[in-house]
């Protein structure tokens, strides 16, 4: 049985790899527990899926759920700051089902298995990684009864002590996935992005992974490993068969790595005249008008760059590889190309200054994206941001639970936490209340008449999050 647990305080969790966060205004598809699911019924299990976060369920109907399927094994997934309300899934799977064995899946937390371990008492098993050859792995051995020192990237507890396992080698052949199981779901009704505008629509991912080091990043450093186009276009085929799909948000990490793909995938889309609105993220120096354009006649409606910073000496400290001009030229050719620009910045990065936050708000103001989103830097386990911040012995690492994106723990030598909350609440305010911002952005609709309701429903919500949840939840 897969778990995606309840909200957390009623506020949509997203729980995939990278983006292991609350959101306020997206529910997303559990898309890795579909793919598990589809890897799973591949070896002849049984397989059945709740998505409580998804479809608004409470605990209750967990225990339902429990008892009238009775599974062996439970495998859910959680977050930092949600670890505590998720884990309680498995404490009510230990109080319903004494003998099934609970296992949870988390990337954020991968580099403190014992740490996890120690503070879930009712989690046998904890996927650490790669949760595409582990998972698989780990429930063979379970039914086959074979020892658990084999199964790579796993820890658990063996007696009073907990074993961690050697790291997992990543999947090698993308393509040799299967269609993850979307028939688990219902129906794809509950999830939109952002506004629920779209519908149906999901994320999906052509890739995994980003090679590049940046030091804030969960995923930096990690090998890059794509699905062809002829995969992507089978999945996406699928989809508009069986649901109608309208909306995609591919959620690689960097979706334009590899440009000839990217081309090749963009000619199959046209055609196939799959007539799919679709949105991406990448890197903004991995991008140009021509291909942008090629893009935007496959479908692509909307980009998101992590520019993070409008300082070059910020950008240059925390390994972005990047320069302000490649950022200010990716917004600028993706309008060009009519695609919209969602642009994401980190306040609080090394070396972070009231003068470096100037430059980041007057960058904003130059280039106008149709969207932005301003997060202060997390030290999240694992990346070399972390290192930085607690790499002194005498420095007690902060709680993994606090390890919000829209509430400082930590600042730098120049400002404090309460300085870096100001700053981002300083931030939304310059593009919210920038007269410029809302005629560009009208000026869009004009032009773009079919994000009329999107661009309605985006307007609410970006009042709301700010004027009445001060951009708490919300990114």
């Amino acid at each position: 049985m897969l778990v995606n647990p309840p909200r957390y305080e009623g506020i949509p969790v997203i729980r995939e790899e990278r983006c292991e966060i609350t959101e306020r205004y997206s529910i997303l598809e559990p898309y890795s527990l579909l793919q598990m699911g589809a890897l799973l019924r591949s070896q002849d299990h049984e397989v059945k899926l709740l998505d409580m976060n998804g479809f608004d369920l409470d605990w209750k109907e967990l225990e339902l759920s429990l008892l009238g399927f009775r599974p062996d094994v439970v495998l859910f997934r959680f977050t930092p700051t949600t670890f505590d309300h998720d884990i309680r899934t498995t404490s009510i799977v230990k109080a319903t089902l004494a003998d099934a064995i609970t296992v949870g899946v988390c990337w954020t937390l991968r580099t403190l298995p014992k740490e996890v371990l120690s503070q879930a008492p009712d989690l046998d098993f904890y996927v650490q990684q790669e949760y595409e050859v582990v998972v698989p792995d780990l429930v063979h051995a379970l039914y086959e009864g074979k020892g658990l020192e084999m199964v790579a990237g796993i820890a658990y507890r063996d007696g009073s002590e907990i074993r961690v396992n050697q790291a997992a080698t990543p999947l090698k052949d993308y393509d040799s996935l299967p269609i993850p199981a979307f028939d688990l779901l219902p129906t794809l009704d509950p999830y939109f992005v952002t506004a629920p505008s779209g519908k149906p629509y999901t994320i999906l991912y052509t890739s995994k992974g980003c090679p590049f080091k940046c030091s804030f990043c969960t995923v930096a450093g990690t090998k890059w490993r794509p699905k062809s186009a002829e995969k992507t276009i089978e999945e996406l085929l699928y989809l508009k068969k069986n649901y109608s799909i309208r909306t995609v948000s591919f959620f690689d990490e960097t979706f334009t790595m590899d440009r000839k793909r990217v081309e090749r995938l963009c000619d199959a889309m046209v055609s196939e005249n799959l007539d799919i609105r679709w949105y991406c993220n990448t890197r903004a120096h991995l991008v140009d008008l021509d291909l942008l354009k090629r893009m935007r006649k496959a479908g692509c409606r909307g980009i998101s760059y992590g520019i993070e910073s409008g300082s070059q000496k910020i950008l240059d400290q925390a390994d972005k590889c990047l320069t302000v001009e490649q950022g200010r030229n990716a917004i600028d050719w993706a309008r060009q190309a009519r695609i919209k620009t969602f642009a994401s910045f980190i306040l609080g990065l090394p070396g972070e200054t009231w003068d470096t936050i100037e430059e980041t708000i007057s960058f904003i103001n130059q280039t106008m994206p149709n969207s932005a989103e301003f997060n202060v830097a997390v030290p999240y386990p694992g990346t070399r941001l972390y290192e930085m911040v607690y790499g002194d012995k005498n420095v007690a690492a902060v709680d993994f639970r606090s390890l919000y994106q829209d509430d400082a723990v930590v600042g730098t030598d120049a400002l404090t936490p309460q300085d870096l909350n100001r700053a981002r609440d300083m931030a939304y305010r310059s593009l919210y209340f920038n007269p410029r911002w809302w005629w560009r952005n009208l000026g869009h609709v004009i032009h773009e008449p079919e994000d009329l309701d999107l661009a309605t429903r985006y307007v609410i919500k970006a009042l709301r999050n700010y004027l009445v949840y001060g951009m708490k939840h919300a990114h």
